[in-house]
Parts: structure tokens; sequence; C-alpha cells
């Protein structure tokens, strides 16, 4: 698998201030043991045992809904949060919602996000 990067508002730049977090997240997400083309929200427990086995906070919530799904992040790790898509179009406006609010001044969790689509065809 390879991935292929965007980067938006400089957030490349903001990873690469933390080149460590930046390189553990390329390394799990590339790693051979994931199979691509079989992966779905179900099968989502081989990439949360991943980061989570490595520090990262799975599911920490963005706002006060404890209980609302939307309202919360799939990882966050010193200031980095993570959203992992499904190709679910439909969510692509909520993930990246939680994102912007919470890089805002009154929620402040993090510096920047990385979006994560996997796409087999690629």
């Amino acid at each position: 698998m390879r991935l292929q990067k965007f980067s938006f508002r400089f957030a490349e730049q903001v990873l690469n201030s933390k080149l460590a977090l930046k390189q553990e997240i390329e390394n799990m997400l590339t790693d051979s043991s994931i199979d691509v083309s079989s992966l779905s929200r179900p099968k989502f427990n081989e990439i949360d045992k991943k980061f989570v086995s490595r520090g990262w906070e799975s599911q920490p919530p963005v706002f006060n809904e404890p209980n609302d799904p939307s309202a919360k992040m799939d990882f966050l790790k010193e200031r980095i949060g993570v959203e992992v898509a499904f190709g679910h179009a439909s969510f692509i406006g909520i993930d990246l919602l939680k994102f912007q609010v919470a890089s805002y001044s009154g929620l402040d969790k993090i510096d920047v996000g990385v979006y994560v689509v996997f796409n087999p065809d690629l």
C-alpha cells in the first residue's frame, strides 16, 4: 500500500514539527498486516489496536456529548487528531467539522488533524 498525502493550511509543516508521531502514523497505516481490501467499520479493530498499543487515546470526545458517536474523534495523541473514513461520503462533513471545532480556542484540543481514507483501488 502507498500513502497519498495532501496538506491543508500548513498541516504538513505542523506534523513535521512532531516527526516521530507523523512517522508512527505512516508506519501503522502502511503495515503489511492490514488487509486494506477488507477494511470496513466492523473491522476497525485492526487499526484501533495498532493506535492504542502505541499510546493513542481511542474515541476521545470532541464535544460535551459523550454518548454521541459523531461527537468523538477516532484517535488523539499529543494534540494530533486522527479520523479514519471507510468510504461513507455522508460522514465527510461531520469528520472535518470535528477537526475544525477541536482546533478552535474554545476547545483547543488539537493542532492538526489527519484524515485517513482507504482506497484499495490505488
